[in-house]
């Protein structure tokens, strides 16, 4: 996994990339991930500004490692954010939810690298025509806001590399190192991982949460809220009332009126596993343990390395 153009790029040692989710990847979780060698990433869709000014000086003093900003633009007050970013000198930052036409050219006159989250071949070409540096392929299986293409990891990363030529992560559903080694064989240059750090000792997330991803069983989770913006939940009371206002048409408004405000917060940060909104990810099925970072990518590369050398030729 090391020295391939893509550790090359962003400067880490091997080609992971850690998924900057809301709620769980403060700047304790993004300077453990890239102190083992891979990108940590601080998620500032949960922050305000001067929030997010205070993680990444607190992640800079933790490591010496290179570490990245995501970015939803879809944030209201992202202006603040990009200008924090510049003049906090953060070198990578991953944009998601939007169009990456918005943001690239200015970040990148800053001297930024810009990887961007995409879910469809055409957003992976609009990607290579604005001068992004490298994107994220990110396939059905994945926790919290998906692509409403409903394509899954194995079909996509193929898809996206058979038309762009640029720098490709896998991201969705991946657990494992034989996860990365089939994300690799099919054409990606890395991987994205996120429940399995949103379920780590040093993710920010509340200790109920983090419980609740562990004790989670194959079909535990599912794609809601469709009309609005799809989202995958682990399937508790919160999605059961938007389960049943979805089968019976409510419309986007309606919808919006359940989901209310601050809902991720409550489940994911505040703990609160029966109104909460609780996004992760269907590779949850297989987490049993809450781990340290370090445990986590000791296992990744091990089991990377074994499955490599146990695959042999037809």
């Amino acid at each position: 996994m090391q020295n391939s153009a893509i550790t090359q790029l962003l400067n880490i040692k091997y080609p992971i990339i850690q998924g900057g989710m809301i709620w769980c990847s403060g700047w304790r979780l993004a300077s453990a991930v890239s102190n083992q060698g891979g990108l940590g990433v601080i998620g500032s869709g949960s922050m305000y500004p001067e929030v997010l000014r205070e993680h990444i000086q607190k992640c800079r003093s933790a490591t010496q490692n290179p570490f990245a900003v995501n970015v939803p633009l879809l944030y209201p007050d992202i202006e603040k954010h990009i200008e924090i970013i510049i003049s906090e000198g953060v070198k990578i930052v991953i944009t998601s939810a939007g169009n990456p036409s918005t943001w690239t050219e200015y970040l990148k006159k800053n001297g930024i690298k810009v990887i961007h989250v995409i879910a469809n071949t055409k957003f992976a070409l609009k990607c290579e025509q604005v001068g992004v540096d490298a994107i994220i392929a990110e396939g059905f299986e994945a926790g919290g806001h998906n692509g409403r293409e409903e394509t899954t990891t194995l079909c996509l990363i193929p898809l996206i590399k058979s038309v762009c030529n640029l720098p490709l992560f896998a991201a969705g559903g991946i657990g494992s190192g034989k996860a990365i080694a089939a994300a690799l064989s099919l054409g990606a240059n890395g991987v994205q991982i996120g429940s399995l750090f949103a379920a780590s000792e040093e993710s920010s997330a509340h200790p109920n949460f983090k419980n609740r991803i562990i004790e989670t069983q194959d079909g535990g989770t599912e794609l809601s809220l469709k009309t609005l913006t799809p989202v995958r939940l682990i399937k508790n009371e919160f999605y059961e009332t938007v389960k049943k206002a979805e089968t019976e048409c409510a419309n986007k408004e309606t919808l919006q009126q359940i989901l209310g405000r601050g809902r991720a917060k409550k489940g994911m940060f505040e703990g609160n596993l029966v109104d909460g909104e609780l996004e992760i990810g269907q590779v949850a099925a297989s987490i049993k343990q809450i781990k340290p970072v370090a445990v986590i990518f000791k296992e990744l590369i091990e089991d990377y390395n074994s499955t490599i050398i146990s695959l042999k030729p037809f």
